[in-house]
């Protein structure tokens, strides 16, 4: 029987506060936004320079340094494998209110 605090989400408003709680430790938190970061920057250098061949390395980066916080440091499975595509957009909500400074490192 699926815990219901890991199933059911409706919407992503309903998932991301959820989300944050999978993301307590401020390594695993840098390393998202490393990650996301890294991708953003490889996905704008790829269209602004025609390169098109670079876009195969953004999932390995994004999820890379990602993986590497849940696995060594939260200690917990990423959210990606049950919910991916909530999770996907709540790495960049996190990224971006890391920047604001709603969410700290």
């Amino acid at each position: 029987m699926e815990d219901i605090k890991t199933s059911g989400f409706e919407s992503l408003k309903e998932f991301y506060p959820y989300y944050l709680t999978e993301h307590q430790n401020s390594t695993s938190k840098l390393l998202h936004f490393i990650g996301t970061g890294l991708f953003l920057s490889i996905l704008i250098y790829a269209i602004y320079t025609n390169r098109f061949q670079l876009l195969w390395i953004t999932p390995l980066v994004g999820y890379g340094f990602a993986w590497v916080g849940h696995f060594f440091f939260e200690k917990n499975k990423p959210a990606t494998f049950k919910h991916p595509f909530y999770s996907l957009a709540s790495d960049f909500i996190m990224f971006f209110d890391i920047i604001r400074g709603k969410v700290k490192i």
